[in-house]
């Protein structure tokens, strides 16, 4: 601390911080979809940081406690808050206790998250990563408020809110931005994929942004039970069916 500290990705943290406290005050004038753009905002400020800190070699284990912190606000408390006003006050102690641990679940996931930092987080996310988790809250408050639908069933958001919270703590593994290496060749179709990606979000942003983030939250779980649970059970039926012949062979 005597040395400093870095400005320029800590005023980025700083400005996730934020927008998770502007997220707060607006649940609490009601203003839901405004404190979920903010969420989401607060989520593009949450990467970029990271990705400043490296570009300019200016990672330090402050700026690591300093974004955790940051993120408990803007990912942990904020998107609980908000998912309990939204929908589930009606369910009384039910729906607070969901709210909580969310909350909890969330911020044992940044704990965990900074004990494994540079270690087996490098290239994958063990568990599902807070930002995901709150992203998946703010865009369905979201896209109901740009289809003037009202508030679904709170039974459904509280399951919703149970799973999110399951997921964070989980040890299903979810991808991360940084395998995508930017700076090697890639193949011409993802340009136009890319672009295609950028037209449909230009056109419906809300539903898009909904469905990417339900994707991410079902990748998880999609690729443990079909890739790596469908690779074993292959695995264990080769290794049984050699077995087998090596059984009839002998005989």
């Amino acid at each position: 601390m005597k040395k400093g500290v870095y400005i320029l990705p800590n005023s980025i943290t700083l400005g996730n911080l934020f927008c998770g406290f502007y997220a707060i005050i607006s649940i609490l004038k009601g203003a839901y979809p405004n404190a979920a753009i903010a969420m989401l905002i607060a989520g593009i400020l949450d990467g970029m940081d990271g990705w400043v800190a490296r570009m300019t070699h200016s990672t330090s284990r402050f700026g690591i406690e300093f974004d955790s912190l940051a993120d408990v606000i803007s990912f942990g408390i904020a998107p609980a808050l908000l998912v309990y006003t939204w929908a589930l006050s009606p369910l009384g102690r039910f729906g607070w206790a969901a709210a909580f641990l969310f909350a909890a679940c969330g911020t044992l996931r940044l704990a965990r998250y900074n004990v494994q930092f540079n270690n087996s987080e490098s290239k994958h996310f063990t568990g599902l990563p807070i930002p995901g988790a709150a992203g998946m809250i703010a865009s369905l408050v979201i896209v109901c408020s740009h289809f003037n639908v009202t508030i679904p069933s709170p039974t459904l958001i509280l399951l919703l809110t149970y799973m999110l919270a399951f997921l964070m703590v989980s040890n299903l593994k979810y991808r991360s931005i940084k395998e995508v290496h930017l700076k090697k060749p890639r193949p011409f179709s993802m340009l136009v994929a890319a672009a295609l990606l950028l037209f449909l979000l230009a056109s419906e942003p809300q539903v898009i942004l909904f469905s990417l983030f339900c994707i991410y939250v079902l990748s998880g779980i999609i690729e443990y039970v079909f890739i790596q649970h469908g690779f074993a059970l292959l695995h264990k039926h080769s290794k049984s069916k050699r077995i087998k012949e090596s059984k009839l062979m002998d005989s």
